[in-house]
């Protein structure tokens, strides 16, 4: 069969996928903590019926109250028709090798874990959200017919789920480290760069949990050092 024959299978066999897996990050603009991805399977017509009053439209998490995305994170957490896993790139890796391959890092990770979960990928289209590329020979990730999907999360489904849990699972997980670095408040900015974060910064200088090249702007060369 020649190529564009193959091409016209692939497609058809595309259309008639009968799941969808959606992949999106949170955490790319932080100054501190790890970038994390989400991985979510559910199939392709999956309609999410609640009777919670609370969760109001499913939609992209930062267009979600915090109350709203705790709600939803909870009911989806235990739908029985969606399967997701997560993985996170820390700090030390993006100054290593920078935050884009760091998230597309994430992105391959979370992807090989809800492969290893499921065994519906040969019936699956997959979507990332703008800016996450999948990409790794021996996973064969073009079969699945992965598409980088501009603002995803606010048009299919699966990505929009997959921002919700994302963001969910970082910041409950940047409160929990706030409590062992509590002079930089990430309890409540999650690491991104409000004043109060780059004041505490400039006044105690970096923990480990900082990404040191997205300091550059704030701190001189001198003062990146990581606090013991």
């Amino acid at each position: 069969m020649d190529e564009v024959g193959r091409a016209a299978r692939k497609r058809a066999s595309l259309a008639r996928s009968r799941f969808v897996i959606g992949l999106d990050e949170v955490g790319r603009g932080s100054l501190a903590g790890a970038v994390v991805v989400c991985a979510v399977c559910i199939p392709k017509n999956l309609k999410l019926v609640t009777n919670n009053s609370q969760l109001g439209k499913l939609r992209d998490s930062k267009k979600l109250t915090r109350a709203k995305r705790e709600a939803w994170y909870e009911y989806l957490r235990f739908h029985s028709r969606v399967r997701y896993a997560f993985a996170r790139v820390h700090p030390a890796t993006i100054d290593r090798i920078n935050i884009s391959r760091a998230a597309n890092l994430a992105a391959l990770r979370a992807f090989r874990r809800l492969c290893g979960q499921c065994a519906l990928f040969g019936k699956c289209r997959v979507f990332l959200d703008g800016g996450l590329y999948l990409g790794n020979k021996k996973m064969s990730v073009e079969d699945y017919g992965a598409q980088t999907i501009v603002r995803g999360d606010e048009r299919i489904t699966a990505v929009k789920i997959a921002s919700i849990i994302a963001k969910v699972t970082r910041d409950r997980s940047m409160k929990k480290l706030s409590r062992k670095f509590p002079d930089f408040g990430f309890e409540i900015h999650n690491g991104y760069g409000t004043e109060r974060h780059i004041a505490a910064v400039k006044k105690f200088g970096p923990s480990q949990l900082h990404r040191l090249t997205f300091l550059k702007k704030y701190l001189k060369i001198r003062e990146l050092v990581v606090r013991k």
